[in-house]
């Protein structure tokens, strides 16, 4: 198996150490990766400054051209990005091959964004032209999670490129592989190397060395809250602006007037869907109680008929991203926070599947709203159930999480949707229907430990530049 290295200004680089990449499906190793770390990362950040002083002068244009045929060799090695996808992160093929189309779909919407993103023309009297222009940040860094390898890398390094940054990616060390190959083909459709480069290792070296680095002027990062905060801390130690999408506890709020069909089958496929490794994924069901037996039942009988197998067989479930997250998931389960166990909770009664890291679809109905299972991110397929009787009290069960990325409202009575989506604290609020993170124009992030900032749609450009003010004397 080939060694898997840092990509540098268009070269691989290895690094002096190794570790095993796992296959999350079998206990196997896919093949060494390289350990870098500080020396890594400075060669990475001193390629991309020395490509961004003309990367800087190119127009959005020829941008705009490099990320157009970037996408379409993307679109040209779906399938191969989509295999690596499916077997670094245990994702099933078919969400995998979704996720290598959204990729190209991130460079081709940024690619037609930046064509028209302009400064502005301030009035201030006949003797003053006043203006602004959006400037890149120089040489900016992203740590992105194992959950979307391909789509959080995408969605960062497009806005940014297309701004006129130069990007150093550190990939999450269970999922580097996509990373390197996009990073591969950058080069092949022409962006200048050094403009995209990455460094594989681990979050406490080679993250550590990207984020406390004196030359990145920017840092995204998509991840826990824990580490995000650690993140958060470092930038502002150098006065850095920082990009954090962070954790979720999202609430599926389904009121007694709703379409149960429909919104059994956008729960459970929200619990299911890369195995409840989402920060958006739909986590907290909280159901009217006139309905609620109705809804469970439905939900716990789509749940029962998913089908549970390595992602090669293009399973509703593959396994978790690894053995250790699988233990994690697990230890939700010593504490139910008096909720009834319906189904699920423990791992799938199968020989063909043990020597995976595989989590049966969960559904715990009754829980305490303060307890652990409704507080805190499971990142598993696992929904925690709670009722409630009229409005007030279901978005105070909504709001009553530290975390604030999205919630959904299901009713037929559109007033009460748009009053709901008024009320919930979240970045995005879907009524009758669920996105997990909605398409690639939609802004996106949290509020409270769901972390700041906005990534996706053109509010990403903002995130990427910073505003110049030219005020000239006439």
């Amino acid at each position: 198996m080939d060694l898997i290295s840092s990509f540098i200004g268009g070269q691989d680089v290895a690094s002096a150490g190794t570790y095993d990449n796992i296959d999350p499906a079998t206990g196997q190793s896919l093949g060494p990766v390289s350990r870098g770390g500080a020396e890594e990362v400075d060669r990475a950040v001193a390629a991309g400054a020395a490509a961004q002083r003309d990367w800087i002068r190119s127009t959005p244009e020829q941008r705009s051209d490099l990320l157009t045929a970037w996408a379409g060799l993307v679109d040209r090695d779906a399938e191969r990005l989509a295999r690596l996808e499916s077997e670094d992160t245990g994702k099933p093929i078919g969400q995998a091959r979704t996720d290598a189309a959204v990729a190209a779909r991130y460079l081709r919407f940024y690619a037609h964004a930046i064509d028209s993103y302009y400064g502005l023309t301030i009035p201030k009297g006949p003797d003053l032209h006043v203006y602004t222009v959006r400037e890149p940040f120089g040489v900016v860094g992203s740590v992105i999670a194992w959950n979307y390898p391909m789509q959080l890398f995408s969605r960062s390094v497009a806005a940014a490129v297309a701004t006129g940054n130069a990007t150093v990616v550190k990939p999450a060390d269970e999922t580097p592989r996509t990373a390197i190959a996009l990073a591969r083909l950058a080069v092949e459709a022409g962006i200048p190397a050094g403009i995209v480069n990455v460094v594989t290792g681990t979050g406490a070296e080679a993250g550590a060395a990207l984020t406390a680095h004196p030359g990145i002027g920017h840092l995204s990062f998509v991840g826990s809250t824990e580490v995000g905060s650690v993140i958060a801390h470092a930038a502002a130690d150098r006065v850095v602006p920082t990009v954090l999408e962070l954790g979720g506890k999202s609430a599926q709020v389904v009121f007694a007037d709703a379409d149960l069909t429909v919104a059994a089958e956008a729960i459970a496929r929200g619990a299911l869907q890369n195995a409840g490794q989402t920060c958006s994924a739909g986590s907290r069901l909280l159901v009217h109680r006139d309905v609620q037996d109705e809804l469970l039942e439905a939900v716990v009988q789509r749940l029962r008929a998913t089908t549970i197998g390595p992602g090669a067989e293009d399973p509703d479930l593959g396994p978790l991203v690894s053995a250790k997250q699988q233990q994690r998931v697990e230890g939700f389960m010593d504490d139910l926070a008096g909720g009834e166990l319906l189904t699920g909770g423990s791992r799938p009664e199968s020989e063909h599947l043990a020597a995976g890291a595989y989590f049966s679809p969960t559904l715990v109905h009754g829980v305490d709203p303060q307890g652990r299972l409704a507080q805190e991110e499971v990142f598993g397929p696992v929904i925690a159930s709670m009722s409630f009787d009229d409005e007030e009290e279901a978005v105070a069960l909504a709001n009553g999480t530290d975390y604030g990325l999205l919630a959904a409202v299901w009713t037929r009575d559109i007033s009460r949707g748009h009053r709901l989506a008024s009320a919930l604290r979240a970045g995005q609020v879907f009524v009758n229907n669920y996105g997990a993170g909605g398409g690639v124009e939609l802004p996106f992030g949290g509020w409270g430990k769901s972390g700041y900032g906005r990534e996706k749609g053109t509010e990403a450009l903002d995130a990427f530049t910073q505003t110049k003010t030219v005020v000239v004397k006439l």
